[in-house]
C-alpha cells in the first residue's frame, strides 16, 4: 500500500496549484514594475515600491492558495505563518532577488514550495525575465519547462564554478567576503547572482557546480533545494545537517563534500 503522503493525485494537484500561482505572481511582478523604477538618491520611494510589489505578489499567491487549497497552511516572507488542517504547508517567497528587481536585473524569481511533515513535496521557481519555470516533485525528478534536469558531472574542486550570496549587514558581509577570498584560489571561480532560489535551480540545470550561503530563510531555499536534489545534487548545511539559516550548501557529487568541508574549516557557518 502506497504512503498517502506521496499520493500521485495529491502531488499532481499541488504541482498544478504551485505552477499557476507562481505564473500569476511572476506576471504581476514583471508587468506591474514601474518603467522608471530605479535607485534614486532618496531610498524611500524605490524601496517602498518594491515592498508594495512584494506584498501584492504574496497577496495574489495567498489568495490563489486559499481558493484552491483552503485547508492548507502558509509560511510567507511578507505575511508570516497561518496554520492549516490538511497537513500541507506552503512556503512562499513572492520575490526572491529584490535588489535585482529594483535595479532592473533579470535574476529574480517567485519561489513556491509545498511541504508535509517537514519534507518538501513540490517546488516551483518562476523566473519571468529569464522566461524560465523550474519545477520538481519529490521522487519524480526536476524540470525546466519540459526538459528534465541533471546537475553537472563530478568535477575536481579546483574546476568548480560556485555561487554564493552576501548579507545586507555590512559586518556580516565583510566576514562572508573573507570566506569567499579564501575559497577563490581553491575553485574555478565564484559567482554572486542575487537570488538563492535561482542559484539552487541553476545547480540543478548544470549551470553551476555548487552554491553556498549563510542566512537563508525557509522561503528562500525550500523550492530550490528540492529542485537541486531531484536533479541529482546533494544539499545540506554543516556536515551531517540539513540546509538551514546557519548554512546552505548544494552541489553535484564530487564537489559537495570537499566544498562543505572547506566551508566548515573556514567558519562559513558563523558571522
Amino acid at each position: 500500500m502506497s504512503d498517502p503522503q506521496y499520493d500521485d493525485q495529491l502531488l499532481d494537484d499541488l504541482l498544478g496549484v504551485a505552477l499557476e500561482a507562481a505564473r500569476r505572481a511572476g506576471a504581476l511582478l514583471r508587468d506591474g514594475r514601474p518603467a522608471d523604477l530605479g535607485v534614486a538618491a532618496t531610498k524611500s520611494s524605490p524601496i517602498d515600491v518594491v515592498t508594495e510589489m512584494d506584498i501584492a505578489a504574496e497577496k495574489l499567491i495567498s489568495g490563489y492558495l486559499a481558493e484552491h487549497r483552503p485547508d492548507d497552511g502558509i509560511l510567507g516572507e511578507e505575511g508570516g505563518a497561518t496554520e492549516g488542517s490538511s497537513g500541507i504547508r506552503w512556503v512562499v517567497d513572492p520575490l526572491d532577488g529584490t535588489v535585482n528587481y529594483l535595479y532592473g536585473l533579470p535574476t529574480w524569481a517567485v519561489s513556491i514550495a509545498a511541504e508535509r511533515d517537514g519534507e518538501t513535496l513540490v517546488g516551483v521557481v518562476e523566473a519571468p525575465l529569464r522566461g524560465e519555470t523550474f519545477h520538481a516533485v519529490r521522487g519524480r525528478g526536476a524540470f525546466l519547462g519540459e526538459r528534465r534536469l541533471s546537475c553537472r558531472p563530478a568535477a575536481p574542486l579546483d574546476q568548480a564554478l560556485v555561487s554564493t550570496g552576501f548579507n545586507y549587514v555590512a559586518e556580516v558581509r565583510t566576514h562572508q567576503a573573507e570566506i569567499a577570498h579564501r575559497l577563490i584560489p581553491r575553485l574555478r571561480d565564484i559567482r554572486r547572482g542575487g537570488s538563492a532560489a535561482i542559484d539552487l535551480a541553476d545547480v540543478a540545470a548544470g549551470r553551476l557546480d555548487g552554491y553556498y550561503e549563510r542566512g537563508l530563510s525557509p522561503w528562500d531555499l525550500a523550492a530550490g533545494d528540492l529542485i537541486a536534489r531531484e536533479a541529482g545534487a546533494l544539499t545540506g548545511g554543516r556536515p551531517g545537517s540539513r540546509p538551514s539559516r546557519e548554512l546552505t550548501v548544494a552541489a553535484g557529487p564530487g564537489v559537495f563534500e570537499p566544498l562543505q568541508a572547506l566551508l566548515e574549516e573556514f567558519g562559513a557557518w558563523h558571522d
